[in-house]
């Protein structure tokens, strides 16, 4: 499959990279609209191919009384609405394999969480839906290690998959991002950037993790100019109150600056 023959995926002749974005996770309708709607203005003038992100549900938290979720079918409705209302893609995470056939009904990629990307079972069944699959890299993995991920999701019957970088682990507390493996994870398949989770500061003693939300700019601009194929980014209204994820995202006030300033860069990269 090419970028282009993902339903309802618009520019995809623009030259630009393509954008996942959207909360960390489905708090709400409201919310997920206002998100939507937003990031849809900022593509549609800007070209950019854009798909929506939402997480149904949140299986991988620090604290038991972390939020996880408002209920399965819930979440994955409101994602199904998101994508007819604004006739854009949607992309959700699964955490087992019962979730694949469940969520494939409701959305057009599905994502394996780092920390799962080499559970043979989960991935095996999230090709076998026929989706595009996203294989989020684990933080303990090498580039060069993705490609049996990629294999597995080949071997299984489906030519629709794409990598995800999400930085790797750098002592206790921190993430890097080596730019190095974007060529070599290039050559497996499709590549993206998630640029909100490679700034997060995991395993505070608080149960909650931390993160580096000003240096969204620095990592987006170098991996523009490394020829990522897409960029992954959370963003919300009120991040500081998002119910997952907010010490990393992106407030949404700041979205399309940010992304004028990418497309110039990919524009000037092209010319070269």
């Amino acid at each position: 499959m090419q970028l282009q023959d993902i339903p309802r995926l618009k520019h995809v002749n623009s030259g630009q990279f393509f954008l996942i974005a959207g909360p960390c996770a489905i708090e709400s309708e409201s919310m997920a609209l206002k998100i939507a709607e937003r990031v849809c203005e900022i593509s549609n003038k800007l070209e950019i191919p854009y798909l929506f992100k939402g997480s149904f549900k949140k299986a991988n938290r620090s604290r038991l009384d972390s939020f996880t979720g408002i209920g399965d079918e819930k979440a994955l409705k409101i994602l199904r609405k998101v994508g007819e209302t604004f006739d854009i893609p949607t992309v959700t995470d699964i955490h087992e394999v019962s979730n694949a056939t469940m969520a494939a009904a409701y959305v057009d990629v599905l994502q394996i969480p780092a920390f799962l990307v080499r559970q043979t079972d989960l991935v095996v069944a999230a090709a076998k839906t026929g989706k595009v699959v996203n294989l989020k890299k684990g933080q303990f993995m090498s580039p060069e290690a993705m490609k049996h991920a990629v294999l597995k999701v080949k071997n299984a019957g489906n030519e629709n998959v794409w990598i995800t970088d999400r930085g790797t682990m750098f002592g206790y507390q921190d993430m890097v991002v080596d730019f190095r493996g974007i060529p070599t994870m290039r050559e497996f398949a499709p590549t993206v950037l998630d640029v909100t989770h490679s700034l997060q500061q995991p395993n505070h003693k608080s149960g909650v993790t931390g993160g580096r939300p000003e240096m969204i700019e620095t990592i987006a601009r170098a991996g523009v100019v490394n020829n990522i194929d897409g960029l992954f980014i959370e963003t919300h209204f009120d991040p500081a109150n998002a119910k997952s994820d907010g010490a990393n995202m992106l407030h949404l006030d700041r979205l399309e600056p940010l992304l004028k300033n990418l497309a110039v860069i990919r524009k000037m990269v092209n010319s070269l």
